[in-house]
């Protein structure tokens, strides 16, 4: 069986495997580099990595209308519970096995709070397994060492920011493939704003030359499968 993995921009994916439909990260409203609309997705399943505005994004509304459950963080669940959607509450190392496969949260160091400014827990990343492949989406966090031992589980996908003054930048991005050990990378969170321009060609140039390890730049739209 094939996993399916489409880009819709900044850090919002859809995956498709298992049987359900997954929507990590929604920021589709005001994205400037997003394809689509948040009436244009229907996910079973939405998994957000933290409370920022450009990850937790159409959340609400997606899930409303779809019936979605949001797989996150206990505070972001809670928050989505009190609006009456499905949410299901994870934390940090804690996984949990839902009928498509397995999600575990992992650390990411970053900041987490809702727009209005309340904190949203813990940022995190998360660990999915579908099909019996493997993917790390980082979400939004500079280097850390445990990315190795994240590694040994065996990655297929990395999914990893690059745009730097929020999140690693390519330099310390590259040492996250050195660690993780992935078998292809894919890069994220770059160019939606000014601040986080980034060349993820160059990027994914020296990734295959420090590495060896197979990168690919998916524009919004684009997809590659897992097989």
């Amino acid at each position: 069986m094939s996993v399916k993995v489409t880009y819709h921009g900044h850090a919002c994916f859809v995956i498709e495997g298992g049987g359900a439909r997954l929507l990590l990260d929604p920021f589709l409203s005001g994205n400037p580099r997003a394809d689509i609309g948040p009436d244009e997705v229907e996910p079973d399943y939405i998994l957000v990595s933290h409370a920022h505005g450009d990850h937790l994004g159409d959340t609400v509304a997606i899930a409303r209308r779809t019936g979605a459950t949001v797989i996150a963080n206990a505070e972001i669940a809670g928050y989505c519970s009190a609006k009456g959607l499905n949410a299901h509450a994870l934390h940090i190392g804690g996984g949990y096995g839902f009928p498509f496969g397995r999600v575990e949260l992992t650390i990411a160091h970053h900041g987490s709070s809702f727009p209005d400014g309340s904190y949203g827990g813990n940022p995190a990343g998360f660990l999915i397994t579908v099909e019996g492949k493997t993917i790390y989406f980082a979400g939004d966090t500079g280097l850390f060492y445990d990315m190795k031992l994240i590694g040994d589980k065996g990655i297929d996908l990395a999914i990893l920011p690059i745009g730097d003054n929020y999140t690693m930048g390519p330099d310390d991005a590259l040492r996250a493939v050195q660690l993780l050990r992935p078998r292809r990378v894919v890069p994220i969170h770059y160019d939606a704003f000014p601040v986080i321009r980034q060349d993820p060609q160059a990027f994914l140039a020296r990734v295959a030359a420090e590495t060896g390890v197979e990168g690919q730049v998916l524009k919004p739209g684009d997809s590659l499968t897992l097989v």
